[in-house]
């Protein structure tokens, strides 16, 4: 299962990402966390971005896509991710839609924690307010001051990742004002959905490349039969083909490369198809022509014979005239 988890700060997505990650296996992969990692093994990547972050510069979004490639390639990653801190914009979501369709691999779903800015506010207000009231130090960055810039970057920069993702089908929106239990369970049921949708829409795939290799290959067999005999029924033979191969191309759209290959196979047999046919249409009107030249050959043959034959029965008959005059 991979997941990405979207919300404000304060929202609670480090609380349900970590029992996301107990309850199916899977990793939750911070971008720190990765490009810390990467810095201490020395990859390539991570030299790249040691030298950047050692400037205090931000490491570009290149670099962080390429450090997400090498982890979720790694054995513990196999059962699927939990995505914290990234992507951030869209320009970063559109990267990570690239880096996965290269990996054929999809994000199952985008949970989106909504919730009210004023009441999240709210809570800080009075977390700050009983610590103080305990004795307990306030950590810098969790007064309501500092919250309320965080809030302002999240709907300036990651705001617009909602819209993305609805776009392309994957968000899924959760009420994040509910209780930590109840916000559990809305994601549980929501993911077990999605699971039973999977499984039950498996046999369908299944069944659909099986009809696309059987449909591909009976429309590249018609277009070699056809092209075996064109000068028999060139133009039924065409029509044949191509019917086949739209038939192919229709399955092959929802199916394997496979399929693909088959209707691309079934359509080049159309192209020879075609060129067998024009040449057997070319022979059989050079075969009409000669069968022309020799018809009146023949007729002017027999005019010849005819006339020969008229011409000694007539030379025939005037000697015998003659001959009987003497």
């Amino acid at each position: 299962m991979r997941l990405i988890l979207l919300g404000p700060p304060g929202a609670g997505k480090g609380t349900q990402a970590q029992r996301l990650v107990e309850k199916h296996g899977i990793v939750q992969l911070s971008t720190g966390d990765m490009l810390r990692a990467a810095v201490a093994a020395g990859t390539p990547i991570g030299l790249r971005a040691k030298d950047i972050m050692a400037s205090g510069g931000l490491v570009p979004d290149e670099i962080v896509v390429g450090i997400i490639s090498d982890r979720i390639e790694e054995s513990d990653a196999k059962n699927g991710f939990i995505l914290d801190g990234f992507p951030r914009t869209v320009p970063q979501a559109e990267a990570l839609d690239d880096l996965l369709k290269t990996k054929r691999l999809k994000l199952d779903a985008v949970i989106e924690l909504r919730v009210n800015e004023s009441a999240l506010l709210q809570r800080v207000e009075t977390r700050v307010a009983q610590m103080r009231a305990r004795g307990e130090a306030v950590r810098a960055d969790d007064t309501p001051e500092v919250l309320s810039k965080r809030l302002g970057s999240y709907r300036a920069q990651t705001e617009p990742l909602v819209h993305h993702y609805a776009d392309k089908g994957n968000l899924i929106t959760i009420d994040g004002m509910m209780s930590i239990e109840e916000v559990t369970a809305a994601i549980n049921r929501v993911l077990a959905a999605l699971e039973t949708a999977e499984s039950a829409a498996k046999p369908t795939r299944a069944a659909t490349r099986k009809t696309a290799r059987k449909t591909g290959k009976k429309g590249a067999k018609a277009a070699k039969k056809a092209a075996a005999k064109p000068a028999k029924a060139p133009a039924k033979a065409v029509k044949k083909a191509k019917k086949a191969v739209k038939a192919s191309a229709k399955v092959a759209k929802s199916s394997p490369r496979k399929a693909k290959k088959v209707a691309k196979a079934a359509s080049k047999g159309v192209k020879n198809v075609k060129k067998q046919a024009k040449k057997a249409a070319k022979a059989t009107k050079t075969r009409s022509a000669g069968k022309k030249v020799a018809k009146t050959r023949k007729t002017a043959a027999k005019t010849a014979r005819k006339a020969v034959k008229t011409v000694t029965k007539k030379r025939v008959k005037t000697a015998k005239r003659l001959t009987k005059r003497r």
